[in-house]
């Protein structure tokens, strides 16, 4: 019996999990499961993939005018199409493949890889572009009166730079886990295109060259930072113009008032990465917008992959399709709060939206494990700063003692709306089963947040949005979570789906919070979480602590 079986996987989740196993025989076992149940073709050609992978077995080797189709998978068939750029020899394959077993994932892959090689044919019609000005001359168009819009076309773009940010002195975990994603990113990138391109880190504050050898041991290649003891704090101005001043820097277009630089020889980043913090999504949006790029704002997954494209206004033409190379695929919880979405940043024929940018959600990826050997750049940039970007000063700061971070605990017992009968009775009854574990804290949702419900005192203190769970709160990994009176939708659910063990308590048989629970107790909370405290307590829930540990 095999240790994992797809068929209790989403794609999403089963493609990192897929890169821990070596063993074929183990991968054809899932595969055999796969096509026992659903039998969904993008799954099996994922395990298909990993089966190639493992056995060494690419296909480059396959003559694809003469192969016997019916003897390859699918995955075999994926690798042999990419490889070939002769229309004809791919249509060829795709007849015989139509002639063969019903296998419409093989199909699509042939098809796409035909739409990708005859993309590049000239066609008739082409779409006009107009400038927006001159569409819409009744509009203010506010872009015509940015210092850097170029609006350049076919730039040197390279690196994945991750802007990082501190508070209180310290580096911010989120920083950390940007740097691990981005340097295992760059390292399948740099292998899958033969090149060299590196991971920068930024860092700009009063501080700031406290926290380059972290970030070099986090995964940087090269560390830009500026340090100004005006920086202590968090300023709009300043720190967007440091930042896409260093970014402009160097290359062939870099703008007027920037000169050639040794450790930078393009024009602008391929990919930029910025923390969905409260500071982070602001720095963000003006980096990216003064760069006259776009922004997939709060995602929790990232992937670099080519992309087919037909939207006329990115290839230019009508009914052309177009394979687009090095995407980075944004992945985000979409506003219908049941679904993920996947953003790309696509360039126009008239125009490059680079850098392809992102703000990535506190928790979504591990924090790496530093390597205090790593060596790497190190450049202090220098830049004279406009004494206009400090009119405003700070004169008394009170900073919130503690804090409240749920990341690090064992258990974490949530509640949401289903404490709306008695409030503040809800809270304490989550405040009760918190205080029977060893190691363990409360949650809310943003529904408990938003709310208008009234607290007594003793436990209105609790209620503060440091402790939201979610999107736009924290992201926790405990070995237990209590989803107490919590709906789960989609931005709820990436702040804990990854905890070892979900417990959900919920009157409703067909909340959404039950699709990824471990446990589900179908009951009022009020009445529930009495008697966890009191299993916990005796030691009766046991089996769950076990569980948690598998």
């Amino acid at each position: 019996m095999v240790e994992l079986d797809p068929r209790e996987y989403e794609i999403a989740e089963l493609g990192p999990t897929l890169k821990e196993i070596e063993d074929p025989e183990e991968l054809q076992a899932m595969l055999e499961l796969e096509r026992d149940g659903d039998g969904r073709p993008p799954v099996e050609t994922l395990i298909e993939d990993r089966i190639e992978k493992v056995s060494g077995d690419d296909g480059e080797d396959l003559d694809p005018t003469s192969v016997d189709l019916s003897a390859l998978s699918i995955a075999d068939v994926a690798n042999m199409v990419r490889g070939i750029d002769d229309a004809d020899v791919l249509r060829d394959i795709l007849e015989r493949e139509r002639a063969g077993p019903d296998r419409s994932s093989a199909i699509t892959q042939i098809e796409n890889r035909i739409d990708s090689v005859e993309g590049s044919e000239e066609r008739s019609e082409p779409v006009e572009t107009v400038p927006p000005e001159e569409k819409y001359p009744e509009l203010d168009h506010p872009t015509n009166e940015k210092q850097w819009v170029e609006g350049t076309v076919g730039g040197d773009y390279r690196d994945m730079w991750v802007c990082c940010e501190t508070q209180a002195g310290d580096l911010v975990d989120v920083s950390r886990e940007m740097l691990g994603k981005a340097r295992e990113l760059m390292d399948e990138y740099n292998e899958a295109h033969d090149s060299s391109e590196r991971v920068v880190a930024v860092l700009v504050g009063a501080d700031a060259s406290d926290h380059v050898d972290e970030v070099i041991a986090c995964g940087a290649d090269l560390v830009v930072y500026h340090e100004d003891r005006r920086l202590e704090r968090f300023r709009h101005t300043p720190y967007t113009e440091i930042v896409v001043d260093m970014m402009r820097a160097g290359g062939e277009l870099a703008s007027e008032g920037h000169e050639d630089v040794a450790w930078k020889d393009y024009h602008e980043p391929r990919y930029t990465l910025f923390p969905a913090t409260n500071n982070g999504r602001d720095l963000s949006a003006l980096v990216q917008g003064a760069l006259d790029s776009g922004l997939a704002s709060d995602c929790s997954g990232l992937y670099i992959e080519s992309e087919v494209i037909s939207n006329p206004a990115k290839v230019g033409q009508a009914g052309e399709k177009k394979e687009f190379d090095r995407v980075l695929h944004m992945k985000r919880p979409d506003f219908s709060g049941f679904e993920y979405s996947t953003i790309l940043c696509i360039d126009k024929p008239d125009r490059d939206f680079h850098p392809q940018g992102a703000s990535v959600i506190p928790g979504s990826f591990p924090v790496p494990d530093p390597d205090p050997d790593r060596e790497a750049e190190v450049v202090e940039y220098e830049m004279e700063l406009d004494d206009d970007w400090f009119s405003v000063d700070v004169t008394d700061v009170e900073r919130l003692t503690g804090g409240v971070d749920l990341t690090g605990n064992d258990v974490v017992v949530a509640v949401g709306r289903g404490i709306g009968d008695d409030p503040t009775r809800g809270i304490e009854l989550a405040l009760d089963l918190v205080d029977a574990f060893e190691d363990a804290d409360l949650g809310l949702s943003r529904g408990v947040i938003t709310s208008s419900y009234a607290f007594d005192s003793h436990v209105a203190d609790y209620v503060t949005e440091e402790r939201q769970i979610g999107e736009s709160g924290q992201a926790v990994e405990p070995d237990i979570y209590v989803a107490a009176g919590i709906s789960g939708a989609v931005q709820h659910k990436v702040g804990c789906d990854e905890a070892d063990t979900i417990v959900a308590v919920n009157t409703d048989p067909e909340a959404d919070i039950r699709d990824f629970s471990d446990y589900v107790v179908e009951g009022d909370l009020f009445e529930v979480l009495p008697r966890l405290t009191e299993a916990v307590e005796s030691g009766r829930l046991a089996p769950v602590m076990e569980a948690s540990d598998d």
